[in-house]
């Protein structure tokens, strides 16, 4: 890629992939970007595990020909615990994934007693449990899957308004003081959550690091791309969405604040339906 502009599609199951994207604009600003969104489909960790995978398979299979990227980021937990083998078999060009931050939070914690905050799906990957069972040794882990988080967060970028309570009921279990152990670090580990990380730090019981894995993501994307000319204008950025039912008004605003101006809708409904 290097010596000239690169094609970034940035792919996840709703918005929380736009904290991700936030980081690339900025670690590949010459860059152009697709962000795609499967709001046809959102929230994934609903669905069982191969039709996660034969769902982002085919998406990719109309967006790659389509867009023609260089790279693509899987900014999405639940995704990328599971298809990226399929993905990287399928296609020729380079993937970036998403997965728990466990190995950063183990380094970070002080206390020895850590939370991972995740969809249900991420929680029950054994993906996530290996990455425990490598990393987080003699380290308390409390995986909470929180089932309506991400919803929250979709709406909350959306313009809805948000209960305080509804929130505290999704993160209350990350935080532990049990046998002398206090939690010190939560991972978020849906890109979906940072979107509500303001009002997630005033709720939280008491202080902790919140773990947010979008900058090494963009790093590692930048390891990938490599130097990326400057622009003398602004680099290119489509949201596409598969559904586009609700879009609202302070979305559109949302998105264009973020980055991306122009959305457009690439009609893929579930076959299941």
């Amino acid at each position: 890629m290097s010596g000239r502009t690169p094609t970034v599609l940035v792919f996840d199951s709703g918005l929380g992939g736009l904290t991700v994207f936030s980081e690339l604009r900025t670690a590949l600003s010459g860059a152009n970007f697709i962000y795609a969104a499967d709001d046809a489909v959102f929230p994934y960790g609903r669905l069982p595990e191969d039709v996660v995978i034969a769902r982002v398979v085919e998406i990719m299979e109309r967006l790659i020909p389509l867009h023609r990227p260089d790279l693509v980021v899987i900014a999405c937990n639940t995704a990328s615990t599971l298809v990226l083998p399929a993905l990287r078999s399928r296609f020729s060009i380079p993937f970036v994934g998403t997965v728990p931050a466990i190995k950063p939070a183990v380094a970070l914690t002080r206390t020895g007693r850590v939370a991972i905050l995740a969809t249900p799906g991420t929680v029950k990957r054994d993906y996530t449990h290996q990455l425990i069972q490598s990393f987080a040794g003699g380290i308390e882990v409390e995986l909470v899957g929180a089932t309506g988080l991400a919803t929250l967060c979709e709406a909350h970028l959306k313009g809805y308004a948000v209960e305080d309570k509804a929130v505290i009921e999704e993160i209350a279990p990350c935080f532990v003081d049990r046998d002398g152990k206090r939690t010190d670090v939560v991972v978020l580990a849906c890109t979906h959550y940072p979107l509500l990380l303001e009002t997630m730090q005033h709720l939280a019981p008491w202080p902790v690091t919140w773990l947010d894995p979008a900058p090494a993501i963009a790093r590692r994307a930048v390891d990938l791309a490599g130097p990326v000319p400057p622009r003398t204008i602004p680099a290119d950025a489509t949201a596409v969405f598969t559904s586009g039912v609700a879009i609202t008004d302070d979305l559109r605003r949302a998105l264009r604040d973020r980055g991306l101006p122009a959305m457009t809708i690439e009609a893929m409904p579930p076959h299941w339906h």
